[in-house]
């Protein structure tokens, strides 16, 4: 098998499937270790190389034009893309928003101009191309293993 160049970006939401999949590499470390290269995944590494990225798991809801830009810059230097958990598969719960009553909305309105907020919050899949979706909050175990397991039987 080659050497993934794999990378994990958080947008909007607490970082459930960063940390999961943490302790899925409790399990799977000995027997991947060789095989990957982390380009970008903050919870490990300082470091975040935006190139030449062959998958990225992306978690979280698009709630800003700053993570939209983000999104697009992904998706040029990316081979594959997966949209790990609900927040990025659905833009739940943070798109709880999009179904508020007027009213509600103009109470919130400041609150989101203030953070820069876009005035919907969306899914991945919304902004970019998404090559496959990882299930769950947060995102499922075994969905995760066989989605990277493809991954590296395949060398992208």
């Amino acid at each position: 098998m080659k050497r993934l160049k794999v990378a994990f970006f958080s947008l909007t939401c607490d970082e459930g499937c960063s940390v999961n999949f943490l302790e899925l590499l409790n399990k799977k470390y000995e027997e991947w270790k060789d095989f990957l290269e982390f380009k970008a995944f903050r919870l490990i590494q300082e470091k975040e190389e935006l190139k030449d990225i062959d998958l990225v798991f992306v978690e979280g809801a698009v709630s800003s034009e700053k993570e939209k830009e983000l999104l697009k810059k992904i998706r040029k230097v990316s081979k594959k893309v997966v949209a790990l958990g609900s927040c990025a598969i659905s833009g739940s719960p943070s798109n709880m928003r999009n179904f508020f009553d007027k009213e509600t909305l103009e109470e919130i309105k400041p609150i989101l101009s203030k953070f820069g907020h876009l005035e919907k919050a969306l899914s991945v899949k919304d902004v970019i191309k998404v090559d496959e979706e990882v299930h769950g909050c947060p995102m499922l175990e075994e969905e995760t293993i066989k989605v990277m397991e493809k991954y590296l039987k395949e060398g992208v």
